[in-house]
């Protein structure tokens, strides 16, 4: 295979422009880029799965992230004993309630003959299953978020590991898709990203509004993290002669092992995802995924079941968005709800998988690392171009000050500026599908 000097110095010209952040900025910040970076390319290598391979719309990627990032709370936080004995029988018959109501509103459908005998019985089956829920239900949250809710106010988790809520939350995202695919796979594109778009907020709504499940609003913080801290790396008896060595000081040099270290553990992780990918894409699996997004049709003519095969890209796909979702609360150490908005993890990831190069593992890990860089970094260079821009315009000037004020919005400029010059010189993205 011949070596594509082209895609290496892609890679290498943002290493560059990493490198001068490290040198002119901070190493921190270069580091914080690359540790977002990574996980911005896992979500993007999973919207690639479903857009790249298989042709899948999917405008619901928010859901899935905001779906794995939950696991690492139900899986690492430690267990808030009062919330369990007030309410959590209570709680947990509820939802069992729930489910067996829509088990038996679904059997009622399905053999009962369509007419006015089956739309009463299922009227009757969802008006007791939702007054036995809110009779069973209601009270039992209530009392969960009774117990010391400036604090607590939730059930908490199991206090294991956070390292395992990663693959939980890929998990639980898989499980969520599952439930989304059966229901809107089989609507046409344009109707699916609605469909998707939908879905994916009413998830965000419950994530936001069930106090006893995550503290809703209120946030979960201090969250276990699976290396240690700042504050403990300080305490290591080697670090002192490390900043002596580097020149830096000693909260910088920690901050820097602490940052270096989950970029290590992310770049195992995409690293594994990626060679999995590629083994998939070029196996004959990948070859019979891209032959039915090219042509449905004629893929069902060959006798594969498309319905099928979208269904399981789409749960893959959705698996590794929660993988990122969970990846990235463990690098924040917090859950925020309210921080999970269309801009961030939909445009956005849309634009790395465009930018980057659809169809093509390698182009949706330059897409994410680019663009969160530029993401980042734009802001900043904005400010900057124009205070030079506007320096004859002097310090008083309203204009001036208009225009410097509203520097955060070269974000959106640049990229959509970014997107329409790739789409215009390079349509297939910086590193095209083969």
């Amino acid at each position: 295979m011949s070596v594509n000097w082209r895609n290496i110095s892609l890679f290498a010209a943002l290493f560059v422009a990493l490198g001068m952040v490290w040198t002119f900025q901070s190493p921190t910040l270069a580091l914080t880029i690359v540790n977002m970076g990574l996980i911005s390319a896992i979500m993007a290598l999973g919207v690639n799965m479903q857009w790249g391979y298989a042709g899948i719309f999917n405008v619901g990627i928010m859901g899935f992230t905001a779906v794995g990032g939950l696991a690492a709370v139900l899986i690492s936080m430690p267990p808030v004993g009062a919330a369990w004995s007030a309410g959590a029988f209570g709680a947990i018959l509820g939802l069992m309630i729930g489910a067996a109501t829509i088990f038996a509103a679904v059997l009622v459908t399905r053999r009962m003959v369509p007419g006015w005998p089956r739309m009463l019985t299922l009227i009757a089956v969802l008006g007791v299953g939702w007054t036995l829920n809110r009779a069973v239900f209601v009270p039992a949250i209530n009392a969960i978020e009774a117990v010391n809710p400036a604090s607590e106010g939730y059930l908490g988790g199991l206090g294991l590991p956070v390292l395992l809520a990663w693959p939980v939350g890929a998990l639980l995202a898989a499980g969520a898709a599952w439930m989304v695919g059966k229901i809107a796979l089989g609507l046409r594109s344009d109707y699916l990203a609605i469909a998707t778009l939908g879905i994916s907020e009413i998830l965000i709504s419950v994530l936001r509004n069930e106090t006893w499940l995550a503290r809703g609003v209120k946030n979960v913080t201090g969250i276990p993290r699976p290396l240690p801290g700042p504050a403990e790396v300080r305490q290591q008896d080697w670090l002192p002669g490390l900043a002596d060595t580097l020149g830096w000081s000693v909260n910088q040099t920690a901050q820097v092992v602490v940052q270096l270290g989950y970029a290590t553990l992310f770049l195992i992780v995409l690293g594994l995802l990626i060679w999995l990918a590629e083994k998939a894409l070029n196996s004959p699996w990948g070859r019979m995924m891209r032959a039915i997004r090219d042509n449905e049709t004629a893929a069902r003519a060959m006798g594969k079941d498309v319905t099928k095969r979208h269904l399981g890209i789409f749960v893959l796909g959705s698996a590794t968005c929660g993988l990122a979702g969970a990846m990235m609360v463990t690098l924040d150490g917090q859950l925020v709800p309210t921080a999970y908005e269309p801009l961030r993890f939909t445009f956005l990831i849309w634009v790395m998988v465009i930018v980057g190069g659809s169809g093509n593992n390698w182009g949706s890990v330059l897409g994410g690392i680019l663009i969160w860089f530029l993401w980042v970094q734009v802001e900043p260079a904005g400010r900057w171009l124009i205070d030079v821009a506007t320096i004859w315009l002097g310090e008083d000037s309203a204009l001036r000050a208009h225009l410097l004020g509203n520097a955060a919005h070269m974000r959106l400029l640049t990229m959509g500026l970014a997107m329409l010059l790739v789409l215009r010189f390079s349509p297939r993205g910086l590193i095209p599908e083969r």
